[in-house]
């Protein structure tokens, strides 16, 4: 699912707002956790999972197309670890 459909099922789901109020609703959402995230914070989501920064160590790395070594800087990654009823939802427990 796409950004757009996400609006547009919530929108669906719910007739008494409009749409540009789900749109800006979803935007603001996403941009809080990413907000949050690029303060190195971790942001829960209770039944659905969590979202943190994990930082990758510099290292060296290879080049797959003509084999050269490369030196890969270290960088923070976003990480997502499932939730247990997300995770049962998925593996049919629920």
């Amino acid at each position: 699912m796409i950004r757009s459909e996400l609006i547009q099922k919530i929108a669906d789901e719910n007739p008494h707002l409009y749409q540009r109020d789900v749109e800006r609703i979803v935007n603001t959402v996403f941009e809080e956790v990413t907000d949050a995230l690029s303060r190195g914070d971790r942001v829960e989501l209770r039944g659905f999972g969590a979202f943190s920064v994990k930082k990758r160590d510099a290292r060296v790395g290879r080049n797959p197309r003509t084999g050269e070594s490369v030196h890969v800087e270290d960088k923070h990654v976003p990480f997502f670890k499932t939730g247990k009823l997300l995770r049962d939802r998925l593996n049919g427990k629920e």
